[in-house]
């Protein structure tokens, strides 16, 4: 085929076509192409990178999910429980057309769904009858009466149990709406009663059982089970008749069924009158009330918004420094894609978005997944929610999408830092290395060793000034800090570490200079197993200072394992015998002593308050609850009137008694010498004071103040014959004579008994005492354990339990990724004949380098930053007076046991589910 070109003229010069020249694209836009160009490209990578490494892929969305699914639990439930307006309403209501409640005798201003209110001025009414409802309602309303919280203890079956009773006529139409029957009827007379089904199983009844009252004044029958929506708890609806109103009950409301609609103008009529609407339906604005001044008085606090910012940062932090070391590990395996993509033109910026973009890919997957369960997890355990959490009905299946939204965002985000550093690093490797496959020399800059020595100073003062301020949100940026810093640290000292390892055996030598190597992935996987032991450390010393330092400050009534009982009523008390015969046959003791309290005599109508009077010369001269200026507390705390603790004057009341000896060594502990001398002066008409700077020349000055008697209350004064206690035990005491009692013209009466055991009495052995004295009437039982109720072990436990967790699962990661990465490194132990139980140790020692290495660095961060807040709380308190106790500094050992174990369990998990045989490859030629 001959091709012919065509002919031109002579003497003419060859012209060529003109094109049409485009328009120059903007700079802007062309920049925003080559951009969401670059992203789109390394999506697509990444996405084929998710597919390729499944496991990896596996591994980190299971680490960004578990949180994400934890924490849309946690919001879907708290969604679902927290009622709408329209939902509390209509829960509230059932098939009434309002609620009412009537507060004051004077007008009151409410929101508009009557959940707000306030009054300036009136009392609270007397009695409110249906009639005065009825009429301020208008013809043809009806109304019913409902009181929610009425206390009420019946008897179960091994103990007296206190349920939470509601009066109301079930057999209403208006009150039966606010309940759900489950079984049997309505109750119909005073003697019948409908229970909860928690209520039935607390007591162990069965419809047509009864049952009877604490004190035996009555018994109910059993004939409905029913179940109160925002109460799951033991409930007891009782009918009208059983408990009849008989004064104003500020917690009392009307249900009313009216003929027409509840209108704005009907509920600012009753608010004139000082009654509170809820109607079915939202009346308009606020009728008077002050939504400002509702507002403030709801407010949230900025400072628990802070702190809840702050432990959240922290919680990100922990999900960052745990998936890094997955990226990192991916990043060198893909070390040659990435060299491919930088000798095709692609600059530094696009191998780092290359690397960040599986941060995102995988924040998305796993976002999304743990999003999934957490919402389907919630929906499907609502139930069990309702009853074991919340104890009351949800509202409707809702889940928080904002709330999602933003746990979606942080997954994301946690997924592109823990992509950083590993991107950072990417774009910096040597092309060269990168196509033949070699190793890039791990190299740890001194400037990231003086940040991280700074960010440790800055935070650990940080830290120190928050505690002195007493704000927990500057105290959590000062630990943020400073776990930031150590994070810049640990490369360094991995460095170091890696050196000292030339002395060590095979195994560990090897796993020393494999963490060095890999210090990309090793040292995120420490500083997460540092974090969550620093954090539980720190957290479990100041509980372990704070519970010493209330146990020492804690003032006993009684002396340890001694018993006061109290009639509870006047319904009936027992005798002195049958209270001693109960305690010899329950608690094995027979010391039983009554109790007698002083008043005011006969012919006195108010209050008097008997104390004893301390000496004008031992007396301090400033008060306590008065602010006082720096200089003058300097002087109170020198001053010897004035060194008695802050517990003493704020728990510094003198309890008044009547006793002739009997009592004095069960209420005070003292030796026989020393209660026979007591008991010698109240037999002689004295008096017996448990603190000694009362008594002054052998007296003791007995002050008696009638108070609630008018402005004018006679004061009275007398120097009684005393003796003071010198090592009493308990609450400080002023035990009067007889014949002292009758010179400050005062009466007594018996308020109880004490019973002197030598170990306080268990739970079943209170039970059991109080059942044998039921028949002689309610009683109350009050048990000196001799310290502080509180008991931090079990916290402290289940902080070093959630930290050991955490220390096993990086260490297992971290260990993984290391034999996946070091698979040449077994190749060629095998080829040079090692045994096959290397391979074995030298996961254990993997194992042992990041949960050891993390542990250690863990627990002298938390024991520095425990001593850091409590040194500075100590000293902030140092110039306070009254002087309050300072903190100790203790160590949490419970916890330092567990974590002291966890890299031993590591170690030998890793060592349980690593197969003995090394990988042996062989080259085809």
């Amino acid at each position: 085929m001959t091709t012919r070109r065509p002919t031109r003229a002579p003497g003419r010069a060859e012209t060529a076509t003109p094109r049409p020249v485009a328009p120059p694209v903007p700079v802007g836009r062309r920049r925003f192409a080559e951009l969401t160009g670059s992203w789109r490209a390394a999506l697509r990578i990444a996405r084929r990178e998710s597919r390729r490494s499944r496991r990896r892929t596996a591994l980190v969305l299971a680490m960004i999910a578990m949180p994400v699914a934890a924490l849309a639990f946690l919001a879907a439930s708290y969604d679902m429980a927290e009622l709408t307006p329209q939902e509390r309403v209509d829960r509230r209501l059932g098939v009434a057309d309002a609620q009412l409640q009537w507060i004051a005798n004077a007008p009151v201003g409410q929101d508009e769904w009557g959940e707000g209110w306030y009054t300036r001025d009136g009392e609270l009414p007397a009695k409110v009858t249906a009639a005065q409802l009825t009429a301020l309602l208008g013809p043809g309303s009806r109304v019913t009466e409902v009181r929610p919280h009425v206390p009420l203890t019946l008897r179960g079956p091994h103990r007296d149990e206190v349920v939470n009773g509601r009066v109301l006529d079930l057999t209403d139409p208006l009150a039966r709406g606010l309940v759900r029957f489950r079984a049997g009827r309505a109750p119909q007379q005073p003697g019948e009663v409908a229970v909860s089904p928690r209520a039935l199983r607390r007591l162990d009844l069965r419809l047509g059982h009864a049952v009877a009252a604490a004190d035996g004044s009555r018994a109910y029958t059993v004939v409905g089970v029913v179940e109160f929506p925002d109460d799951l708890g033991p409930v007891v609806a009782l009918h009208p008749g059983a408990a009849p109103s008989t004064g104003p009950d500020p917690d009392g409301v009307w249900l009313a069924d009216v003929p027409g609609t509840v209108d704005a103008a009907l509920v600012s009529r009753l608010n004139d009158r000082g009654v509170v609407v809820t109607a079915r339906h939202r009346i308009g604005s606020a009728t008077g009330a002050d939504r400002t001044w509702l507002g403030s008085i709801m407010g949230d606090n900025p400072n628990d918004l802070g702190t809840g910012v702050l432990i959240a940062g922290l919680g990100l932090l922990e999900v960052v420094l745990l998936v890094g070391p997955a990226f990192a590990v991916g990043v060198r395996r893909r070390r040659r894609d990435l060299a491919l993509v930088a000798v095709a033109g692609g600059d530094a910026a696009q191998l780092r978005r290359v690397v960040l973009a599986d941060g995102v890919v995988l924040g998305v997957l796993g976002a999304a997944a743990g999003l999934l369960v957490g919402v389907g997890a919630a929906f499907a355990g609502r139930p069990l929610m309702e009853q074991y959490v919340f104890s009351a009905r949800f509202g409707g299946y809702r889940c928080w999408p904002s709330a999602l939204v933003l746990l979606g965002g942080v997954a994301v985000l946690a997924g592109v830092l823990a992509a950083l550093a590993p991107a950072w690093t990417a774009a910096r490797q040597d092309v060269s290395a990168g196509l033949a496959g070699r190793r890039t020399p791990a190299k740890s800059p001194g400037r990231w060793l003086a940040l991280g020595l700074a960010l440790v100073v800055g935070g650990a003062g940080l830290a120190a000034f928050g505690a002195t301020r007493t704000s927990p949100a500057v105290v959590l940026t000062g630990l943020i800090l400073g776990e930031l810093g150590l994070v810049c640290c640990t490369p360094t000292l991995l460095g170091a570490l890696a050196r000292l390892g030339r002395v060590l055996p095979l195994a560990p030598r090897i796993a020393l200079r494999d963490a060095s190597r890999n210090r990309a992935a090793a040292a995120p996987a420490i500083c997460a197993v540092m974090a969550a032991v620093a954090s539980s450390v720190a957290l479990g010393g100041y509980l372990a200072s704070d519970g010493a330092r209330d146990a020492r400050s804690y003032r006993p009534t009684l002396p340890t394992g001694h018993v006061m009982v109290s009639p509870v009523g006047s319904a009936g008390q027992p005798t002195l015998a049958q209270i001693t015969d109960a305690a010899r046959n329950q608690l094995g003791v027979g010391a039983v002593a009554p109790v007698q309290t002083p008043s005011c005599g006969a012919g006195r109508t108010g209050y008097c308050d008997i104390a004893p009077v301390l000496p004008l010369n031992r007396a301090c001269p400033w008060q306590p609850g008065v602010q006082l200026p720096a200089a003058q507390r300097q002087q109170a705390r020198a001053d010897p009137r004035c060194q008695i603790r802050e517990a003493d004057y704020f728990g510094g009341y003198v309890e008044p008694g009547v006793d002739d000896g009997t009592a004095l060594p069960l209420l005070t502990g003292v030796d026989p010498a020393t209660t026979a001398a007591a008991t010698a002066v109240l037999r002689a008409g004295g008096v017996v004071v448990t603190d000694p700077r009362y008594l002054h020349d052998g007296l003791v000055t007995v002050r008696v103040t009638e108070v609630e008697a008018g402005l004018d209350a006679p004061i009275t004064a007398h120097d009684l014959p005393g003796y003071a206690l010198p090592r009493a035990t308990g609450q400080s005491r002023l035990l009067l004579s007889a014949a002292a009692a009758r010179q400050l013209r005062l009466s007594w009466s018996q308020t109880g008994w004490v019973i002197g055991t030598t170990t306080p009495p268990d739970e079943e052995q209170q039970a059991r005492f109080a059942a044998v004295l039921r028949p002689f009437g309610t009683l109350a039982l009050s048990v000196e354990n001799g310290g502080a109720p509180r008991d931090v072990s079990p916290l402290l436990l289940l902080l070093a339990a959630a930290a050991g967790l955490i220390t096993v699962g990086a260490a297992g990661i971290a260990t993984a990724l290391a034999a996946a990465e070091g698979r040449a490194d077994l190749t060629t132990l095998a080829a040079v004949g090692a045994a096959p139980a290397v391979r074995r140790l030298l996961a254990i020692c993997q194992a042992g380098v990041i949960a050891g290495l993390g542990s250690v660095l863990g627990i002298v961060a938390g024991l520095g930053t425990a001593a850091i807040v409590l040194v500075s709380v100590n000293r902030q308190y140092a110039s306070d007076w009254p002087a309050s106790d300072p903190y100790p500094f203790l160590v949490p050992w419970p916890a330092l046991g567990v974590l002291v174990l966890v890299p031993v369990v590591a170690m030998l998990g890793a060592g349980l589910f690593t197969r003995a045989r090394l990988p042996i490859e062989r080259r085809l030629d």
